[in-house]
């Protein structure tokens, strides 16, 4: 039996990580076929040409779609899988410029640990991205265990919050012969 209680829960640290860890699988897939249509209609034979566009574009590309996914039922498939849904502070769906300044709002932690990889390879000459896949994850966790609610920080300053999401019940019918 699920309880009111239960509902407005916030799920766990592990499940926010591995719908996290999910989320990044299939952002993959999105990055992977908005790049090839950038590329296919740039006509561009490299990775680094038109970076500043490149970049703007799979930001774009990236907030359209987790974007259009809370909107519709607060749920990515991710979240959908780990029963996670995002609500307002009032737990009603937020609204469409909410939204964007979630999304918006999850960039800062990422940057700083671009920022800081930056620095700590201008002596060694080390320049790998590689680090901010394995740190940015992490450091958006740190502000969950200062906050009251266990919320993230880009979760507080855009008035929105994670809540566990039961699966819904479907009926059975059931034949009678």
């Amino acid at each position: 039996m699920i309880t009111a209680q239960d509902l407005s829960a916030t799920p766990s640290r592990a499940r926010r990580f591995a719908c996290m860890m999910y989320e990044g699988v299939l952002l993959f897939g999105v990055v992977f076929l908005a790049d090839y249509l950038l590329d296919t209609l740039t006509q561009s034979r490299h990775a680094l040409a038109l970076r500043p566009q490149r970049q703007a574009w799979l930001f774009v590309v990236i907030g359209i779609y987790l974007v259009l996914c809370w909107r519709r039922g607060g749920q990515t498939l991710p979240m959908k899988t780990w029963h996670i849904r995002l609500v307002d502070r009032d737990g009603q769906r937020p609204g469409l410029g909410r939204l964007v300044w979630r999304y918006v709002l999850i960039w800062p932690p990422m940057l700083a640990v671009i920022g800081l990889i930056s620095l700590g390879s201008g002596a060694t000459g080390w320049r790998s991205i590689d680090m901010l896949v394995v740190a940015a994850p992490f450091v958006s966790f740190l502000w969950t265990w200062v906050d009251a609610d266990g919320q993230f920080l880009h979760d507080r300053l855009a008035g929105t919050r994670l809540r566990n999401a039961p699966p819904r019940q479907r009926a059975v019918t059931l034949k009678q012969g």
